[in-house]
């Protein structure tokens, strides 16, 4: 007998359903199917979690203490998922039955269907390690790029050796670990320090980050008016505008009036005009973040929304495997894109196979292939309007790529000189045959230049036009999902270069210099949501005054969790994946990091929250470490007397703050930072309960 563990229960009901189709009806059973050959049941997602500090570290001093931590296990050990140390009952009871059914004698091999990622590969192995007592099992994978019975078929009649994606659950398991190094010891530390919860992991912190650092920055933005010269004249009765390259400080107007009478009297003339036909080819098949990126823009949907339609979509058979991050086809897939397309074209819509580069390449699939629609097409009244609009954005996309007739358009470009002074380009573009854009969204406009000839003189009065500095831009779903998948890739026009040549973000994507995973991004921002760190309004992201507390806080500690030291451990978790590097040598370089933490910590001590740090010379009551800076305990009695952590970007360490109560001032110190960026030294004082620097 061959017993196929699931994922989840709808796959396992799918997988049944397509053996069913084959060998008659499977024998439904008490939480799985049965026949002669086969047996069918599933896990819920993740039955085993890793053990908490606890497990390997107890403290008499409560639940979480710096006594046990930083935790480094020897060797990580798997539990059944728990809720304050209670397992739940459907849980237990399920993992019961696999246990029951891996170990029945007529079992000879037990298959892994998982869905096809890293994780679903380790969620399988865990449960078969934890069921199997003994015995020879043979142990089989099942990979399926799509849910549809013709697929889980021929996948069934494909079986390969667990053993084959070894790699895979090498990185699966290592990212696992590394993951919960960082969370569970810096959340435990960081928390301890401030007395606020704060959920502090590898890939939430450099993600609300790079929120909180935009933010500040448009925050901090100081607009400053500046000057161009410009033209807008009319020529053959149409206005020919024309904007210098050269800017002018806002002091600088006369400047810029002089150099415009300069242009004035020089002139301008056509110096080439060029026309061409061409053919505006259709964007790529969509990626799991790209097609959130142009759902979010278009219809502010936001990408957890998106993602939990797009996997409904796949265990309904209708589309591919969705965390996927690749653009592109295998080309081993061409015979069942050849059937797809065929049915497509069933249904009037003109499209045919087509051999390109653009289409199928194998050197940019790292697991799985772009997201397409499959054979079996939804009826309108299967889906609600929100999966129909996910739907329909993939399938258009797919009718776009192999669209039969071809989308042609006239382009012109115009060259004016100015004297010897400057060289102005204007480009225009007429779309003269729609092609794709029919089935697909086409972001281009037409733009109609004037009909100018090369030789004829152009009309010009170049004057200072007055113009202001503009602010960054928030992050949207679209450019955090950039950001995201390369954050070292220049953000400006990085839509539209990855459009053109994506290598560089595909290089990134293979290295591990992302910043989480197409499988792992959507849950990770969802997260920092709930934890009230960030905000998304229509398809904007902002800081909240949480997610502002958590930064703040880790710069305090002396806690490093940028996109540099997330790449680092994101790289190392690739190699796994090739098997270049350890899952202990990956997991060494994690606790490496964390270590460090702590001894950062040490050396810039600012006490635990609710530490007595002192007695107050006003008052004689405690002083004692609060969420922003050390306070008096008699404040309720109107003693004012406290000191911030932090005083112009300089800690002020438990030591200090004893000098300071004890003598009413202290030795000079250094680092202090002035709002101008310049370091200085001095002697901290205090008066009426107040701290203040002395520079004498």
């Amino acid at each position: 007998m061959i017993l196929i563990i699931a994922e989840k229960p709808s796959l396992g009901r799918n997988i049944a359903a397509a053996i069913g189709s084959i060998m008659g009806n499977m024998n439904k059973r008490q939480g799985y199917f049965e026949n002669q050959k086969y047996i069918v049941t599933w896990a819920f997602g993740h039955l085993f979690s890793l053990a908490d500090i606890e497990y390997y570290s107890p403290s008499d001093k409560g639940r979480w203490s710096m006594d046990n931590i930083p935790c480094f296990p020897e060797s990580f050990h798997f539990s059944l998922k728990s809720k304050n140390g209670v397992v739940d009952e459907g849980v237990s009871k399920q993992f019961a039955l696999i246990k029951s059914l891996a170990n029945r004698e007529d079992v000879d091999t037990i298959v892994n269907a998982g869905d096809a990622d890293r994780e679903g590969e380790i969620i399988i192995r865990i449960c078969v390690e934890k069921a199997i007592s003994g015995g020879n099992k043979k142990l089989m994978r099942l990979w399926m790029p799509d849910q549809t019975p013709e697929t889980i078929s021929a996948s069934l009649d494909s079986l390969k050796p667990e053993s084959e994606y070894d790699n895979l659950a090498n990185e699966g398991f290592a990212r696992t670990y590394i993951d919960w190094l960082y969370g569970v010891n810096l959340t435990r530390y960081a928390t301890l320090r401030t007395g606020t919860l704060l959920r502090v992991g590898r890939v939430i912190v450099p993600v609300v980050k790079a929120i909180y650092d935009r933010d500040m920055a448009i925050r901090n933005f100081v607009k400053d008016k500046y000057y161009v010269i410009a033209s807008k004249e009319k020529t053959k009765d149409t206005e020919v505008e024309l904007v210098s390259k050269t800017k002018f400080k806002k002091e600088e107007y006369s400047l810029a009036q002089q150099l415009g009478k300069k242009y004035n009297e020089a002139g301008a003339v056509v110096t080439d005009v060029k026309r061409k036909k061409d053919k505006i080819q259709a964007g790529k098949l969509y990626s799991l973040s790209k097609l959130q990126n142009y759902l979010g823009k278009k219809y502010k949907m936001p990408m957890e929304e998106s993602l939990a339609i797009l996997q409904k979509l796949y265990e309904s058979g209708y589309i591919t495997y969705p965390r996927t991050n690749s653009e592109y086809l295998a080309t081993t897939e061409k015979d069942k894109i050849k059937k797809i397309l065929s049915n497509v074209k069933s249904l009037g819509y003109p499209v045919e196979f087509k051999e390109a580069k653009t289409i199928f390449d194998d050197s940019k699939i790292e697991s799985h292939s772009a997201l397409t629609p499959t054979y079996k097409i939804p009826k309108k009244e299967n889906l609600t309007e929100r999966e129909m609009t996910v739907y329909k954005a993939v399938f258009r996309r797919f009718v776009a790529v192999f669209c039969a007739i071809e989308c042609l358009a006239e382009r012109t470009e115009i060259k004016i000189k100015v004297g010897d002074y400057e060289e102005f380009v204007l480009k225009g573009m007429v779309i003269t045959q729609d092609g794709w854009t029919k089935y697909d969204d086409y972001s281009g406009k037409d733009k109609v230049l004037p009909p100018l000839e090369k030789g004829e003189t152009v009309n010009i009065d170049f004057k200072p036009l007055e113009k202001e500095t503009t602010p960054p831009k928030h992050y949207t779903i679209e450019t955090l999902n950039n950001y995201l998948k390369n954050p070292f890739r220049e953000e400006k026009n990085s839509s539209e270069k990855s459009d053109k040549d994506d290598s560089e973000d595909y290089k990134a994507i293979f290295e591990g210099l992302e910043l989480g995973t197409e499988a792992t991004r959507t849950g990770i921002i969802n997260n920092a949501i709930i934890s009230g760190y960030i905000q998304l309004k229509k398809d904007v992201y902002t800081i909240l005054p949480g997610g502002e507390f958590l930064i703040e806080s880790l710069v305090l500690m002396g806690i490093e969790m940028d996109k540099y030291k997330t790449s680092q451990l994101g790289q190392a978790l690739k190699k796994v994946f090739r098997g270049e590097m350890k899952i202990s040598d990956s997991v060494k370089l994690a606790e490496t990091e964390i270590a460090n933490v702590f001894g950062k910590g040490e050396q810039n001590n600012f006490g635990l929250f609710g530490d007595v740090c002192g007695v107050c010379p006003a008052c004689g009551k405690n002083i004692k470490r609060g969420k922003f800076g050390y306070y008096c305990e008699g404040y309720k009695e109107g003693c004012k007397l406290s000191v911030p952590f932090r005083l112009c970007g300089r800690i002020i360490s438990i030591s200090e703050l004893s000098e300071l109560l004890e003598k009413g001032k202290t030795e000079k110190l250094s680092g202090f930072i002035s709002k101008k960026g310049k370091p200085f030294d001095a002697v901290l004082k205090l008066t009426d309960g107040k701290v203040e620097f002395d520079f004498n």
